[in-house]
């Protein structure tokens, strides 16, 4: 596994389940904030990186490694079910990488995090890239102790997922529209899904994206504050 350094399975009692009651949520609230103190503390920025399965997000993270790789020391979590498959192309670009596998899980949550910033040298990172598990749904209410929030979207889900999923958005300081370049294919006005997002979360920086040409690369640098 090239690069991985680690993979954190999820056991019984690790994952918060998002249809309990009201106090597990206060208390993945309670970690996450402890898990922001100790990455202040350590001088790291987080990113929270949410979106759906295919909507570009480790791509995303590889070209936002390439562009920042000699500006900050780099690592990153992978949320996933069961593999270790897209942990091992972040893990190319020379970045340490815990996989972070979440067994039926659908999001990450600031307990697993908790546990996989002690499979790092904090002080040897002053950036950390979690990619969550692809859902639009289970993540937004499960904040991780990250600085920022990040929704990768793409073209390819269709003109309506914004408004299908608006809570997720809610959380988002950043929302990149990725795939761009498919837009006309897929009938889908990227103008339309950035409008959708700011009516829902007129905060949120909206950014577009071809994360196979690095259309857009630089400006979700900026709109991360990087």
């Amino acid at each position: 596994m090239a690069n991985i350094k680690d993979v954190v399975k999820a056991q019984e009692g690790d994952v918060f389940d998002i249809e309990l009651e009201k106090d597990v949520l206060d208390a993945n609230r309670k970690l996450a904030q402890e898990n922001r103190i100790l990455l202040k503390k350590h001088g790291i920025k987080a990113i929270d990186i949410m979106g759906a399965i295919g909507a570009g997000k480790t791509s995303l993270i590889t070209r936002l490694v390439e562009h920042l790789k000699d500006r900050y020391r780099i690592a990153a979590f992978k949320g996933d079910l069961t593999t270790t498959i897209d942990a091992e192309m972040i893990g190319h670009h020379n970045v340490e990488v815990v996989a972070i596998n979440t067994g039926k899980e659908c999001h990450l949550d600031a307990n697993l995090i908790k546990k996989a910033l002690q499979r790092l040298n904090l002080d040897s990172i002053n950036l950390l890239f979690i990619e969550n598990v692809g859902n639009l749904i289970c993540p937004a209410e499960f904040p991780l102790g990250s600085e920022k929030r990040m929704v990768v979207i793409s073209v390819t889900e269709g003109p309506y997922m914004v408004v299908k999923h608006p809570f997720i958005f809610m959380e988002a300081n950043v929302v990149a529209i990725n795939k761009i370049d498919l837009a006309r294919a897929m009938a889908v006005d990227v103008k339309e899904l950035e409008a959708d997002v700011k009516r829902i979360n007129p905060k949120a920086e909206v950014v577009a994206t071809n994360c196979r040409t690095g259309n857009g690369i630089q400006e979700v640098v900026e709109a991360l504050g990087l």
